[in-house]
């Protein structure tokens, strides 16, 4: 056969390929006379043929055929065959192929051989490519070679080692010995290596990290020798001795002082000349620095280095360098929390941030703006925020918008600089808020008796101008519902009057109805709206017509609201002022007991929100059964149960917080019940047992949702004297390295059952699964059908709202049978 040509040749050849099947032909044509040399047990040219293998397999080309010639190659005497060899091994072999096995024997040799450059092969392919039982079968030799006084070799032995350490655990006592001297070592290539291996030791065993917490003051010596040492060609880059070294032993010591005073004592003060001496004009002195800077708040380190930590970090901000600009946003992210006023100093470099070109420093900035919203910036902070809102992507507005909501119920100065910053943001951003930013803002307003007038007028305007956004549609349509009168009256003492008609009125809220922008659900708050002031306005004719007009509406739901408003004026017009009657003021319920700690940033003095309890509401007994009429009989029974005040209005357009169940009637919403709980849900909830004939076993849990981190179980019981009575208890854990806070789990069921949802053990889910959060359900299903539900999940991970849909249909059937 004719000699094979060169690897330079090979190269040369393809590159001339102008199209992807030319150098496709090119590499077959190749390969079939690579195959045909294989075959022929061709020693001579067989490195030059795995050689061009090689290169073929580095363009994407399957070289698979060559694994066995590799070892081949590693088994020849010549250096030359040995180095392609070893080489092939790294690329084309893993440990899922038994063929890597037999080159144990091979490598056992080469790391026994008098050349210390072939060991250096035999150990570099052990520690890119050796299985757990190559590693066990030659850890012996590595650790002999981790001993020996050639540096080229302890340098190749230490990161084996850690590839070893990596796939054996069970080993790493075997090389603590060797690890005595390597930091004595003067080569800074040992030295390096020696710290990798001792950093993976660390982080993977406790025992060996108490071990080297006594090299603190050895590694703190070197690196203030790397510090105050001169020029050294060999180590230098951009003026700075062996940055590579530093930031490794930067990051040894940030695991060896964590959570330990004496070793976070005894690296103070050279943590202190790194921060202060380094050079930031170039990339390797920021890099050493943001080093650092993670060192000191991972350790116990004092205030004053802090605060200077945090000072790097605002210095960052200003760097051109965007990938910069990113890290120091994200750290100052996570460190707002333990040190707020020390970040709080470098607000306004933040701020400027939302500015910036780049979305991912844009994003980074807006959540650390909401991480330093406190009640003593928060006007100068939502002012700088609102206008980001109005100036950024859509991809931005959701969060953004949700942010503004919860820092304005946490931290508002007044009322009514909370109703106008939301209302600004409904007027924004109204397509992108949160489901529940509608009736959270109803409830606000209802709460705000002295602002009703002002609120009314300013929704009335908007509405004027603008009714694309739905949000803001539907919360203007429910406050002129109740507060019409106070519309007309022209009455207002927060800013002058403005003159409207009934019929004005009326006509803003007809053209709701008919325009091609509402949703169903923003129809169903106009023709609600339009309803409530026939006992407010003295129009109740042109209401009637209206409201008769859409009792035979192709929207199911709107035509149901008709027809039953219908029978209000016909049969049941005695009690239609008290059905339509002004709302009371809705409290908020406390979700963990009777008072509750509010949290503020940068604030010491924590608010306590204390529950009130309504008193019930008893309806005289004719307006019971006219009620009972009203849905279509007396036969109905009657289910008393105390829950929170919710808008009349608002009750179908609740219905649809969760979204269309697509299921048998509709979707009816679980709120949150206090401690008196309905009748049919307590029936089994007494000493006697909790079962009837099911026993535990033979409902199995489920699990509901896993995503993110987060993960929902179910565990299932049953009613002892009720057995259409389901206890399902929720399971909420977290494996995510952040705690979920704000948690809050919802449900809704078809209209065919009952669903009742107790309040939640709490509303932060730990971290790393080291708790769980539980809430009870309790599930009437008297017609005994199979049980299907949609979940909504909203949460906040690392200062980001989180909120999620799911459906379950998968419940054993021994739930609901």
């Amino acid at each position: 056969m004719p000699a094979p040509i060169r690897l330079r040749e090979l190269i040369r050849t393809i590159r001339t390929a102008r199209t992807q099947a030319e150098e496709r032909e090119m590499i077959q044509k190749e390969c079939a006379a690579i195959r045909s040399s294989f075959r022929e047990e061709d020693n001579t040219y067989r490195c030059r043929n795995v050689a061009k293998l090689l290169y073929m397999h580095m363009l994407g080309y399957p070289a698979h055929f060559g694994q066995l010639e590799c070892l081949k190659l590693i088994a020849s005497q010549k250096f030359t065959d040995k180095r392609i060899g070893y080489l092939g091994a790294m690329l084309l072999l893993d440990e899922r192929q038994d063929v890597h096995l037999l080159m144990t024997n091979c490598i056992k040799n080469d790391l026994n051989h008098s050349t210390q450059y072939v060991q250096g092969l035999a150990l570099c392919t052990l520690g890119c490519m050796g299985s757990s039982e190559m590693c066990r079968d030659l850890a012996g030799e590595v650790e002999k070679l981790l001993k020996t006084s050639n540096s080229y070799l302890r340098k190749k032995a230490a990161l084996c080692a850690v590839h070893v350490i990596r796939k054996v655990p069970e080993l790493m006592e075997m090389f603590l010995p060797a690890t005595k001297n390597l930091l004595s070592e003067k080569n800074h290539g040992v030295l390096h290596t020696s710290v990798v291996l001792l950093t993976e030791m660390c982080e993977r065993s406790p025992d060996m990290l108490s071990h080297f917490r006594k090299l603190v003051p050895q590694l703190v010596r070197i690196l203030k020798n790397l510090i105050m040492s001169g020029y050294s060609p060999e180590h230098d880059v951009s003026g700075i001795s062996d940055p590579f070294l530093q930031v490794r032993i930067l990051r040894l010591l940030r695991i060896l002082g964590k959570g330990d005073d004496d070793s976070s004592e005894a690296m103070n003060d050279i943590l202190a000349q790194v921060a202060t001496n380094t050079e930031t004009s170039k990339n390797v002195g920021n890099a050493i620095l943001y080093e650092t800077v993670l060192t000191i708040m991972d350790i116990k380190s004092e205030s004053g280095l802090r605060v200077l930590a945090i000072n790097i970090l605002g210095r960052f901000l200003l760097n051109n360098d965007k990938n910069i600009r990113y890290v120091a946003l994200t750290s100052l992210l996570k460190t707002v929390q333990t040190d707020h006023n020390a970040v709080q100093r470098h607000r306004s470099t933040i701020v400027d941030c939302l500015k910036d070109l780049d979305v991912s420093i844009k994003r980074r900035a807006m959540e650390l703006s909401f991480a330093l919203v406190n009640g003593n910036n928060i006007r100068g902070m939502m002012k700088e925020l609102l206008y980001f809102l109005d100036s950024c992507d859509p991809e931005f507005k959701a969060d953004c918008a949700s942010g503004v909501f919860l820092a304005a119920e946490k931290y508002a100065p007044s009322k009514r600089w909370h109703i106008d910053t939301i209302m600004r943001v409904l007027t924004t951003a109204g397509s992108y808020v949160r489901d529940d930013s509608v009736p959270n803002l109803i409830q606000l307003i209802t709460n705000s008796v002295e602002m009703h007038a002002y609120t009314v007028q300013r929704l009335y305007k908007a509405l004027l101008d603008d009714i694309s956004q739905q949000p803001l549609v539907q919360v203007a349509s429910w406050c002129i519902g109740e507060y019409g009168d106070l519309l007309v009256s022209g009455q207002c003492e927060e800013e002058e009057p403005i003159q409207v008609t009934e019929d004005e009125v009326l006509d803003v809220l007809e053209g709701l109805l008919v325009s091609n922008l509402s949703t169903p659900v923003t129809r169903g708050y106009s023709l609600t709206a339009i309803m409530k002031l026939s006992t407010r306005f003295s129009s109740v004719n042109r209401i009637k017509k209206v409201v008769s007009i859409y009792g035979s509406s192709i929207d199911v739901e709107l035509q149901q609201r008709a027809v039953e408003y219908n029978a209000l004026f016909k049969k049941y017009d005695h009690m239609r002022p008290a059905l339509l009657e002004r709302m009371p003021i809705m409290e908020k319920t406390a979700t963990n007991g009777p008072t509750e700690i509010v949290q503020t940033n940068g604030e010491t003095e924590p608010s306590v929100v204390e529950t009130k309890h309504l008193p019930p509401v008893t309806q005289p007994a004719n307006q019971a059964n006219d009620l009972l009429d009203l849905l279509g009989g007396n036969d109905l029974p009657v289910i008393q149960t105390t829950m929170p005040t919710k808008p009349a209005s608002a009750g179908g357009e609740l219905l649809d917080l969760l979204g269309d169940l697509s299921l048998s009637g509709g979707p009816t919403p679980a709120p949150s019940v206090p401690s008196s709980q309905p009748s049919f849900l307590l029936d089994g909830l007494s000493s006697q047992p909790l079962f009837n004939d099911i026993p535990t076993a033979a409902i199995p849990p489920m699990t509901a949702y896993n995503k993110n981190g987060l993960k929902i179980d179910f565990t299932f019981e049953r009613a002892n004297p009720n057995p259409n009575v389901a206890v399902i208890t929720i399971h909420a854990s977290n494996s995510a390295d952040a705690d979920m806070t704000e948690f809050v789990f919802q449900a809704a069921v078809p209209k065919t059952f009952q669903l009742q949802l107790l309040s939640p053990s709490s509303n932060v889910v730990p971290a790393l699964n080291q708790g769980t959060v539980t809430q009870v359900i309790r599930v009437l299903n008297p017609q005994k059908q199979q049980l299907r539900m949609r979940i909504k999940l909203t949460y906040t991970l690392k200062g980001s709202p989180v909120q999620d849909l799911a459906e379950v249909n998968n419940f054993p059937p021994q739930s609901w049978q």
